[in-house]
């Protein structure tokens, strides 16, 4: 009989409720002897008031509402007990402490929704999608996330796996009972059934881009030598002073990372350390730690100053990103006379035009051209349809085992039409089935579901 696990469900630190939660056959027993109540009559799905006593002094420590879902009725599918305690992080560590002292045993990560996968409450996508949720970034990724909860991809997925196991069938039937090949009529039928498979699974994995956008967001970075405004921008495109600005050049010697959105976009925003030649030893370091976070970004936003003559800094810094997804932000532009700001911006535009980047005129102090730079950021990656009309794979796990999956068809339709044995091409199918199980946790190993659910939080 497995343990009876504790944890906090809520998050930790002070807040006025926090939810414990326990799961096991004992949960009820040692609900008991918190509350000192040896007859307990709880009605499940309903709250109660109850105080919770000291297990040694019996001194009421805090009164809190207690629901008890009884099994197999329940999240896990074992009986649960939640108590919703004030939030002092005092007082829930002391009444989880006890917990521990009566039998319980404190949860791991993603224990509670592990259970519920083992006792059919949830499959393996939908307890997935319970994480993408909590880490929902932003509206559109927690709508998927939400869908797949609901099973909307599991649904899509089980024709798919049904489809294919008829096709199986029949290829085992043929290995089994069929002295000569299959007739010419049902071979072609399993190859128009298996290209309709295929289709469809390519067609789902299809929607990765948009999906991984969409809950991942982008990673982009602002690189450009010392003093051009990078830190000054990172503040104004956050709308907060996260950066310290100063006139002294090489303030920033460390990354600075930031998360906003544009849209329904997360973005991960980047403040490096300037780019130039130093003796410092540790504006060195910061310089190296940018030029690698820039090749390893999404976008590389390169700052020029306008106010000044572009340097061979600067020409180094294009120079090095010219085989990177980036973007030019011509900023200071607050600082140009207005009757010829134009003429220097076009001029500054033409000598960076050998480079074939685009380039965005801004100013960091006064706002002015932020909201096209914004655009500019996601516009390249507009292209994907990031609808949530329809259902898109958010997971990187799940995206592969589809690609495998529909490897997997298309190499035994290959053999089909090479009048291959049944044998061998009944190999691929069986692969492709599994793949398509492991996303739903048919068939994955215990080892892959001890990686996937150590990404959980603790309550969960």
């Amino acid at each position: 009989m497995p343990d009876t696990i504790v944890a906090l469900a809520t998050v930790l630190g002070r807040s006025g409720i926090g939810v414990i939660r326990l799961s096991g056959f004992d949960s009820l027993s040692i609900l008991r002897k918190l509350i000192r109540e040896d007859e307990l009559d709880l009605k499940p799905r309903t709250a109660h008031l109850h105080q919770i006593r000291d297990l040694e002094t019996t001194e009421v420590i805090d009164e809190a509402l207690i629901t008890y879902f009884k099994a197999p009725n329940s999240f896990t599918g074992e009986d649960v007990v939640e108590l919703s305690c004030h939030g002092s992080p005092v007082l829930l560590r002391q009444v989880v402490d006890m917990c521990l002292q009566l039998g319980a045993r404190m949860a791991e990560a993603g224990e509670f929704s592990l259970r519920a996968l083992a006792n059919g409450r949830m499959n393996l996508a939908e307890a997935e999608a319970i994480r993408d949720l909590i880490d929902a970034q932003t509206i559109a990724s927690a709508r998927q996330a939400v869908r797949q909860l609901r099973g909307e991809f599991s649904n899509r997925l089980q024709p798919l796996k049904d489809d294919l196991l008829d096709v199986i069938v029949v290829l085992e039937s043929a290995l089994e009972f069929v002295e000569d090949d299959l007739p010419e009529f049902q071979t072609e039928n399993i190859k128009v059934r298996l290209t309709s498979i295929a289709d469809e699974v390519g067609k789902i994995a299809a929607t990765f881009k948009a999906g991984k956008l969409i809950r991942e967001g982008l990673k982009v970075v602002l690189a450009g030598r010392p003093n051009v405004g990078k830190s000054s921008l990172f503040n104004a495109l956050l709308g907060s002073d996260r950066a310290i600005v100063t006139e002294i050049a090489g303030t920033t010697r460390d990354q600075i990372h930031e998360k906003f959105t544009i849209g329904d976009i997360p973005i991960s925003l980047i403040d490096t350390a300037g780019l130039r030649e130093t003796a410092d030893a540790v504006e060195i370091i910061g310089v190296e730690r940018s030029k690698m976070t820039m090749a390893d970004a999404d976008l590389v936003i390169v700052l020029l100053d306008i106010s000044e003559q572009i340097t061979e800094e600067d020409w180094a810094i294009l120079n090095s990103v010219k085989d990177l997804n980036h973007l030019v932000a011509i900023n200071k532009t607050d600082k140009l006379a207005a009757d010829s700001s134009q003429r220097i911006i076009e001029n500054l535009k033409f000598q960076i035009s050998s480079f074939k980047s685009q380039a965005v005129t801004v100013s960091a102090r006064t706002g002015e051209g932020l909201d096209e730079l914004q655009q500019s950021i996601i516009q390249p990656f507009a292209k994907e349809d990031r609808s949530t009309a329809g259902f898109l794979v958010s997971d990187a796990r799940h995206h592969d085992l589809l690609l495998r999956a529909e490897s997997e068809i298309k190499n035994s339709l290959g053999l089909l039409n090479q009048k291959t044995s049944e044998e061998i091409v009944l190999i691929g199918l069986h692969n492709s089935l599994r793949y398509l199980g492991q996303i739903t946790g048919e068939t994955t190993t215990e080892d892959m579901l001890t990686r996937i659910f150590s990404t959980f939080c603790i309550g969960k």
